[in-house]
Parts: structure tokens; sequence; C-alpha cells
């Protein structure tokens, strides 16, 4: 046993947001997480911290470590400290939960010098998501995307994926990143829950392959149900954006663009108040370092 681990997970966007249908799809990007874990012989003692947002609460990250010792029967035998650090901004819909929980599963399962299959380690993640109080769907979508790369569209309510798609276009994806934060565990379901027809629609879109299409009309019906501006994502495809949308539950706005539009898609974003981020499709398994 190693005692000590240190794990990569990378970032997702929201295809279709699972809140309403309780079926939900994602795909992959560049952004990362990564997680460090240090076992300790003080059982049930987790020290954790994020280093790229200190003052944010770590529960999400002490309940996933907690949940790897005990698929093993060893959380009566170890502690660990616990550092993630990460350029996915947090509470902006932009999957820093689902990325993080990956990292640490993954990084505690190889400090223990255990090996899990890989959707074992996503539902371990899932399950401290719940313990932690940070998700309503389990987010289980967003956590094989930020796990597998490309596109994956899932059942979150029997945790099953129905399928994965590869992302073959070289296509560039631009986050609008408001600066107030939205917690997942405040959304209104119950609201939220009203447009599961019109999401019904986007969920078959994207099983038939058009995800961009699924994205878009996913993200304008929910900005809607949210009340958040809709106008971000129209006008990022008034500027050429392939698709725009809200991000999970918000505030940030995904755009898909190709090479050629991301000047003109950028200028439309900035018009808006916040940051925007740059980020690449991604293709790549969650690993250990």
């Amino acid at each position: 046993m190693t005692g000590k681990a240190v794990a990569i997970a990378h970032g997702a966007a929201t295809i279709v947001n699972a809140i309403a249908l309780g079926k939900g799809a994602a795909f992959g990007v560049d952004l990362w997480t990564k997680a460090e874990v240090k076992l300790t012989d003080d059982p049930h003692v987790f020290k954790a911290e994020i280093t790229s947002d200190p003052k944010e609460n770590t529960a999400l990250i002490e309940k996933t470590v907690l949940r790897v010792l005990q698929r093993f029967s060893l959380d009566n035998s170890f502690g660990a400290i616990v550092k993630t650090w990460s350029n996915i901004p947090i509470a902006k819909g932009l999957k820093s939960s689902s990325a993080a929980a990956n990292a640490v599963a993954l990084a505690a399962t190889e400090a223990l010098g255990k090996t899990l299959d890989d959707l074992e380690i996503v539902k371990l993640g899932v399950d401290a998501a719940f313990d932690a109080k940070v998700t309503v769907t389990g987010a289980f979508d967003d956590a094989c995307a930020s796990y597998f790369g490309g596109v994956v569209i899932t059942n979150n309510l029997n945790r099953e994926i129905v399928k994965q798609l590869p992302l073959a276009e070289d296509l560039t994806v631009l986050f609008h990143v408001p600066p107030e934060k939205a917690y997942t565990a405040d959304s209104n379901v119950t609201r939220l829950q009203t447009v599961k027809p019109l999401i019904e629609i986007a969920y078959k879109e994207a099983l038939e392959g058009k995800v961009w299409e699924a994205l878009t009309l996913n993200g304008l019906i929910y900005s809607s149900a949210s009340g958040y501006n809709p106008a971000i994502a129209l006008d990022a495809l008034a500027a050429g954006a392939v698709a725009a949308g809200l991000c999970g539950k918000g505030p940030a706005v995904t755009a898909v663009a190709s090479k050629d539009k991301i000047g003109s898609v950028k200028a439309a974003l900035k018009r808006y108040d916040g940051e925007i981020l740059q980020a690449r499709l991604n293709r790549e398994k969650a690993k250990v370092l």
C-alpha cells in the first residue's frame, strides 16, 4: 500500500440537465481537478483543503474518501489528509463537484493499493455527493462525462449509461461565468420539473446524436424555468455558435464554436458581466498521476 496518491479528472458540460427527467446527458471538457489523498492512522479524521477556493465547504471530498474506505471495510483503520486543486470555478454549473469526487475517489482507491472498475469509482463519488447534499439528481451524467470524456447519455435514476458517443469535431467550448454562485442543492426542483415534457424532446435529440441541438434546447428551457437571461445563449448563437445554453443549473452558459467563430462568439459573451473560460473537448479518462 502506497498510502498516498494523486489523480486527475476532467470537467464536463451539460447537454441535458437531469433534474426534470431523471435522465441526462453531458460531454467532457479539458478543464480539470486534481486530488491528493494521504492516508493517516487517525480513523474517521479527515483534513481537507480546496486549495483553489479555500472558503468552500469540503464535505464532498471528505465523504468521498469515507465512501472509498467503507467500500473496503477500512473506515475504522484510516483517516486521510486530502487536497484538491482545480481550474473549474465552484458553484457555477461547471461540474466542479463531479470532477472533485471522481479525482478524490480514484486517488483514495490508489492510496489504499486497491483497484475498482471505473463505474464503481464514479458511483462512489455519486453516493458521496448525496451524502454531502451537493446534488439533487446524483449528477450521474456529469460524473460519467467527467470520468470517461466524450458524450455520455444516462439514466440517473438507475445509474445506467444509456449511450456513449465520441466527440469527433474539433470544436472549442466557451463558458460565460457570471460573478454569482448557485448551489445545486438550492434549486427549486418542483419548478424545474414543470418543463419535463420539453426536456423529453431534448433527451430524444441527444439519443439520436443531435447533441448540440439538444444542448441549445435544454439550455433555453432551463433558463426560462430558472429565471436566467436566455439572451446570453441567443447572442452566442447569433454570433455563429454551433450550440449555446445554460450549463447545469447555471449560472454559467456554455457556447460551442468552430475555430473561425471563436472571436465573434467570445465578443458576444463579453457584452455580459462575468469572465469567459475557454476549453477544448475532452476525450480522456480520469487517471492516477
